[in-house]
């Protein structure tokens, strides 16, 4: 999400290890432990490639919510299949609850200074003092065949100890069910929420992070469970992911993976727009219009229909849900595949998102595709809200947004494209190469900003302020290094 300048990618990595001698006079005793190379051994090389006994965790979602557009609540039920790959016992698993970053007891106030909660006061006063009742309420948490397993939910992770030992080569199931208030992004903040629009009194929901994930288990430390505590982001194994997600039914949802009921949950104009939008190279086709839109804005159907999705070997899921959003699309070639860009957007977007959007993603997925391997996902999701820029795989949620008479500054403009690109980007950096967010978060922001910088130049010869300018780390390096931070450094 965060981008920082990729100039300091290798040439900091090293330097930046052994300088936290000099920089933290005294204080070297509570650096960060693990920022030096790790002996190699069979499980990976000296470069951290994999080596000959590499392995990875996986973990299954076969999941089913509904969001209640009345009452902004999602409720859910998800199983999963956990396979240990791994050469060891396992005992316990270990899951994430990044919602519970909004409980009153959040950690998340503990760590922010008091400052900073003064100047945001509304925002604690409402995340903290009883205004808003954030966080997972956890139903119940069983085995595959419906046997309570017992738990402890330690502030955004929760433990379950397991009745038997998961022998390496071995499976597990989980069944977990809960439900959460969904917090409102404009008030709280947050990667993940909703936007009201009162004019229409409507919602856009960009929604990630609603479901227990499991955390990752990798040889290098074990369980990775560091709390989430809304700066950091994520560390995920892979998997595939069955989502069912109700919703009411003049909604257009748009989430990670293959939508396989589009007879369901489309008409058949729909259907054939969105055929055509899949077979237009040049242009994005409007699958729903703006006219459409409006009109559904005004009725606010109380039905119900549930979009099915999959997506294989991902690392995580998100979607987003609206009667307010116009959808338009168009296809882009790597050999004989066809993967279709696409966005998401309000008319609070237009007339700057039906103009861009869609093209810049299908431009971010030919730069980076060029520049590194082809994108290997069916489908990109750019989806407008205010003031975000988030990634997940498959679908991003970004801001850039006009003047209410639907003018706007070059500014919003260009700052729109570059947010695109960027949270696009980071379907390579970090969704497909799947780096520890949590831990090093400069290794997806610096090697996703370099390129976006790239596909901006690529975009237009003389765009303002590109990211990941190779001559700017000669700023950087003849700076005061007592005020440069290590980059091998938790986010």
């Amino acid at each position: 999400m965060k981008r920082i300048t990729a100039a300091l990618l290798i040439a900091i990595m090293t330097a930046s290890m052994f300088a936290q001698e000099k920089m933290i006079p005294g204080q070297n005793k509570f650096r960060q432990m693990g920022t030096e190379f790790n002996t190699p051994n069979a499980y990976r090389t000296a470069s951290g490639a994999p080596g000959q006994l590499y392995w990875q965790q996986q973990a299954n979602y076969k999941i089913s919510i509904e969001l209640d557009d009345q009452n902004q609540k999602i409720t859910g039920e998800e199983t999963i299949e956990y396979i240990n790959n791994s050469p060891d016992v396992l005992t316990y698993l270990w899951v994430q609850l990044d919602q519970n970053m909004r409980q009153k007891e959040s950690l998340t106030l503990a760590i922010t200074p008091l400052q900073t909660r003064h100047m945001r006061y509304d925002f604690y006063k409402m995340m903290f003092m009883g205004e808003f009742d954030g966080g997972f309420k956890i139903g119940s948490v069983s085995n595959g065949e419906g046997v309570p397993l017992p738990h402890t939910i330690n502030y955004t992770m929760m433990r379950i100890d397991l009745p038997q030992a998961l022998e390496p080569g071995q499976k597990t199931e989980l069944a977990i069910s809960w439900w959460y208030n969904i917090n409102d992004r404009m008030k709280m903040r947050g990667r993940s929420g909703m936007e009201y629009f009162e004019e229409d009194d409507n919602y856009v929901y960009t929604i990630a992070q609603f479901f227990p994930r499991m955390a990752v288990y990798s040889e290098v430390e074990g369980w990775q469970n560091n709390q989430f505590l809304g700066q950091t982001e994520f560390a995920l194994p892979f998997g595939n992911y069955e989502v069912e997600i109700t919703v009411p039914d003049d909604h257009v949802v748009g989430a990670t993976g293959v939508l396989i009921n589009a007879e369901e949950v489309l008409s058949p104009e729909h259907l054939r727009r969105l055929e055509a939008a899949k077979n237009s190279l040049e242009e994005p086709v409007l699958i729903v219009t703006q006219e459409e839109a409006e009109a559904a804005e005004k009725n606010k159907s109380t039905k119900k229909l549930t979009w099915k999705y999959q997506a294989e070997n991902v690392r995580d899921f998100a979607f987003a849900s609206s009667r307010k959003f116009i959808w338009d699309g168009m296809g882009v070639k790597f050999g004989d595949r066809t993967v279709l860009a696409t966005s998401l957007y309000p008319k609070e977007g237009n007339p700057l998102w039906e103009e861009y959007s869609t093209r810049v993603v299908a431009h971010t997925l030919n730069v980076y595709s060029r520049m590194t391997f082809d994108y290997p996902y069916p489908i990109a999701y750019s989806v407008h809200t205010a003031q975000i820029g988030m990634e997940y795989p498959m679908i991003c949620f970004n801001g850039g947004r006009p003047k209410k008479d639907g003018s706007y500054a070059d500014r919003v403009k260009y700052q729109m494209i570059s947010v695109i690109i960027h949270e696009v980007g980071h379907n390579f950096f970090p969704m497909i190469v799947n780096s520890d967010e949590r831990q090093w978060t400069w290794m997806d922001e610096g090697l996703n900003s370099f390129l976006e910088g790239v596909a901006e130049r690529e975009w237009e010869e003389d765009y303002p302020a590109s990211m990941g300018t190779p001559s700017e780390i000669v700023k950087y390096m003849k700076g005061d290094q007592s005020n440069i931070a290590p980059i091998m450094l938790n986010g």
